[in-house]
């Protein structure tokens, strides 16, 4: 499961572009991406790949970045560097080979979460709005393709959280309610930060959820953290490595 949740919008009236996709990666990750790594990342087989890049990564440095469309044709984006504020604002001209408008404007904004980065990005300038809207859907592709490369690679675990008692669900404590209430939302809260895909009790008598993280320790950590077995009352986890997660 790779989906990740750029989104575009184009307003033609003021030739301008606001993008936006939250990366489960830091900041410093996402910034050296977009700054050093084009190459690695910008494009697809479908559409066009970016085959390389260069920059001098300073103010008033020039960059450039060459690549081949599906079709097999050669084309390049010059820019300048306007503003550099590493790991969180990265401000560049945009002079596109394909168009004979002026130059534009680009300016990527990272912002630290709890779950990674979230870049912001604001395209300005465009007087034409076959190329502002162009633009706009490109972008939506573009920091797809970004996520997908500054992502580290997930996997999927189910995990089964077992009580103390087979009969638990029966006769638990107000404490243990509390521990489970505390639990609950310790889940919630990591199904808000994408870290937890599903959760819920089951008639059996135990909690089960799906939960994704890059290895075994990260899952670890995850359950180590939970309010049940910090709680120290004999609640324990059993988990099974998922090859794959369809939703």
């Amino acid at each position: 499961m790779s989906k990740t949740s750029a989104r575009s919008i184009a307003d033609v009236t003021k030739g301008s572009i606001l993008a936006r996709v939250d990366i489960a990666a830091p900041p410093a990750r996402v910034w050296k991406a977009i700054t050093e790594e084009v190459a690695n990342w910008w494009g697809s087989d479908e559409l066009y790949r970016t085959t390389k890049h260069t920059v001098d990564l300073r103010p008033g440095g020039k960059y450039r970045s060459e690549g081949v469309g599906a079709d097999g044709d050669a084309f390049h984006v010059d820019g300048e560097i306007v503003e550099l504020d590493p790991p969180r604002r990265y401000v560049v001209t945009w002079q596109p080979s394909w168009s004979t408008e002026p130059a534009t404007l680009v300016t990527y904004m990272l912002e630290p979460t709890a779950r990674g980065t979230r870049l912001t990005l604001s395209h300005t300038g465009f007087t034409s709005a076959e190329s502002c809207n162009s633009h706009g859907e490109g972008w939506a592709h573009v920091l797809d393709w970004l996520a997908g490369y500054a992502q580290p690679p997930v996997r999927y675990f189910m995990c089964r959280l077992l009580p103390p008692r087979p009969t638990f669900m029966a006769d638990m404590s107000a404490d243990e309610r509390a521990i489970m209430k505390a639990h609950g939302d310790y889940w919630r809260g990591k199904l808000g930060e994408g870290a937890v895909i599903a959760f819920g009790p089951v008639a059996d008598g135990y909690g089960l959820g799906i939960v994704a993280a890059a290895d075994e320790a990260a899952l670890h950590a995850f359950q180590n953290d939970d309010p049940a077995i910090q709680s120290g009352r004999g609640f324990r986890y059993e988990s099974s490595s998922m090859f794959t997660v369809v939703s």
